[in-house]
């Protein structure tokens, strides 16, 4: 079998490096994917930052209308990360993100990405993305914008959206009552030049708001006396 990544990773806990692939997941696969997000789930000290998929979810995402990729050491699954081509109902992410309804078919999600406890701190999530993104050109339909949802004060998944070129367009109430930030990139806009910077504590969502609401997004972090706040500032149109 090609894989469509091979390198090495360190396994934390052993203090080892091990050889590590990845390859598409498929639906034979599904037991397992399962089980890694569990695992990866009940690490977690606040479960409410991570929002896992159902089984019909990864179902729908196999079954052609997504893309699955997964990393391996030897045979053991240690992460994976998914895309998903998204039902166009009330709650899709683009009309969160004022897209007029002629684009909606061209918005993928990225959805759930999940690394194993040990071996975490390997920048395997971005690994993921990397390899994930290659691939969806591969995919028989075409797309211009990839979105998100992420918890805020889920530091590390907005930093690993933030390397990706990805921006806060908007804060709202998802998943039954839940605040996530909505992010975008436009693959046909990958380059912004941004001004009228501002930083923004993580914890005060109305000044976001109010910053989303005035033409501002959220383009990454800045450490303040030794915390991070959220940096946004209005694109160059």
């Amino acid at each position: 079998m090609k894989f469509l990544y091979e390198g090495t990773i360190t396994n934390q806990a052993l203090r080892k490096t091990q050889a590590m692939h990845m390859k598409r997941l498929y639906l034979e696969d599904l037991p397992v994917i399962e089980q890694v997000q569990k695992e990866v789930i009940d690490s977690l000290p606040e479960k409410a930052i991570l929002q896992p998929l159902s089984t019909e979810e990864f179902l729908f995402i196999l079954n052609e209308r997504g893309l699955l990729i997964g990393a391996f050491v030897e045979d053991r699954l240690i992460g994976f990360r998914a895309l998903l081509i998204p039902e166009i109902d009330e709650e899709h992410l683009g009309l969160d993100l004022n897209l007029p309804e002629e684009e909606l078919p061209s918005v993928i999600y990225q959805e759930i990405s999940v690394v194993l406890p040990e071996y975490r701190g390997n920048r395997l999530q971005q690994k993921l993305a990397e390899v994930i993104m290659k691939e969806l050109p591969n995919l028989e339909e075409k797309f211009r914008y990839i979105c998100c949802t992420v918890a805020p004060m889920n530091i590390p998944s907005l930093k690993d959206k933030f390397l990706q070129q990805m921006h806060i367009g908007a804060l709202k109430e998802k998943y039954a009552g839940m605040e996530r930030y909505i992010l975008v990139k436009d693959l046909e806009q990958p380059t912004v030049r941004y001004e009228h910077h501002t930083n923004v504590k993580l914890d005060d969502l109305e000044r976001q708001r109010q910053l989303l609401a005035d033409g501002y997004v959220g383009i990454g972090f800045q450490l303040v006396r030794g915390f991070h706040e959220l940096e946004f500032a209005k694109p160059v149109l």
